[in-house]
């Protein structure tokens, strides 16, 4: 694994475990030498988590489209900033560049993002691991929900799996390592997303 993108919010929440875990990946994923790839804000969640990929000598690519670019205020000291004409183009690229997804805690938009490229892989248009690192159990009512759609049948059980869980970025990143995508049947090709 060379690069992971990763969804988060551009605010800092509640408590201060979110921002500190999210150093705390930062620094891991700079340990590795895995690019962090990201939706380029220096405020937030986001930007922590880039500043400390940053502060460990890491490298972070940030793509923002052109309209957020002053609203969620973006990151000045990335090592690369790539800016897009709309989300859905955000999206996209961050697919392109990354080997991997992980959600940090966040809001809709964070899991718009994550739902989107989980779907993708449920379809088959991706073999890249996707995983929610449970910071403060904050993914425990989603990790809920996963398992009462698989339960309920509307969600099966090789694609339940796909969604990788842990309250660690070690554990999280190893698990991202040694993933192995289920076999999927697809008829869609991308440019049909």
């Amino acid at each position: 694994m060379k690069s992971l993108a990763v969804f988060c919010g551009s605010s800092k929440g509640a408590s201060a475990v979110y921002v500190e875990e999210a150093k705390k990946l930062g620094a891991e994923l700079a340990k590795r030498k895995i690019t962090l790839v990201y939706g380029g804000s220096s405020v937030g969640i986001m930007g922590a988590v880039a500043d400390s990929v940053l502060e460990a000598g890491g490298n972070v690519i940030g793509v923002m489209p052109d309209f957020l670019e002053k609203k969620e205020i973006a990151h000045k000291n990335l090592t690369e900033l790539i800016v897009v004409e709309s989300m859905h183009e955000r999206k996209a690229k961050m697919a392109e560049l990354a080997d991997g997804f992980l959600a940090l805690p966040g809001g809709p938009g964070t899991l718009e993002e994550f739902f989107e490229i989980f779907t993708w892989a449920q379809l088959g248009l991706h073999q890249k691991p996707c995983g929610l690192l449970n910071i403060n159990h904050y993914y425990d009512p989603l990790v809920a929900l996963f398992n009462h759609m698989s339960d309920e049948q509307f969600l099966h059980e090789k694609f339940r799996s796909m969604a990788l869980v842990d309250v660690e970025p070690n554990g999280l990143l190893d698990q991202f390592i040694t993933y192995e995508p289920p076999t999927v049947k697809t008829f869609i090709t991308e440019k049909q997303t």
